[in-house]
């Protein structure tokens, strides 16, 4: 009786898992990603100030979905899988776009294909280390790389638009790129030693 009395409690539970509002500051963030693309289709200054401020607005709830996730203990299944999916998402995105428009060109290129690979790396090794139930801790030094590549991007989305009002406003963007790729080399080898160290001592 007591299961029975229990289980109709747990689908409703778990609804609003799915639409509590850090959930749904991530949907957000997955729903501008089409917004931020439309707007290098636009003509005039308006659209690349549009894709800064809708990447800064995706930054910023990136922040915020995850502290209020802790501050009202609404951390959901749903929430861990998709918050990493958006935020590489719209950065993928951005990247591409931004490469598109040749804002990033020539050996900058280089970067964002560093940041690139790299996403993809991390995304492998989490899934491969969470078959094997190994948690991948961010550590402080990937959430300082992620700062500088936030921010080297909303320059870089400002571009053309910004250089009117700061004529460093591209060659700013792509110096923090830079730095976000080296910093993204160094991170993405420190997640793959740990990856390597857990598979030798899973053989072991």
């Amino acid at each position: 009786m007591v299961q029975g009395g229990a289980s109709p409690a747990a689908p409703r539970a778990s609804a609003r898992g799915y639409w509590s509002l850090p959930n749904l500051l991530t949907y957000g963030r997955i729903i501008a990603i089409p917004a931020l693309v439309a707007c290098f289709f636009a003509t005039g200054d308006w659209g690349r100030w549009t894709a800064m401020w809708i990447f800064i607005a995706a930054g910023v709830s990136d922040f915020l979905d995850g502290y209020l996730a802790r501050a009202w203990q609404q951390q959901s299944a749903i929430g861990r899988m998709l918050d990493p999916i958006a935020d590489k998402l719209i950065v993928s995105a951005a990247l591409l776009m931004l490469a598109a428009d040749q804002t990033i060109a020539g050996w900058s290129l280089w970067a964002g294909v560093i940041i690139l690979c790299r996403e993809i790396l991390v995304s492998g090794l989490r899934e491969f280390l969470g078959s094997l139930a190994v948690g991948v801790p961010v550590t402080r030094l990937a959430k300082w790389k992620t700062v500088v590549q936030m921010v080297a991007i909303g320059f870089l989305l400002a571009g053309s638009a910004g250089d009117k009002i700061w004529p460093y406003t591209t060659p700013f963007g792509l110096t923090l790129l830079w730095i976000a790729a080296l910093l993204t080399l160094y991170t993405g080898y420190d997640y793959l030693r740990a990856a390597i160290r857990h598979v030798t001592a899973e053989e072991e």
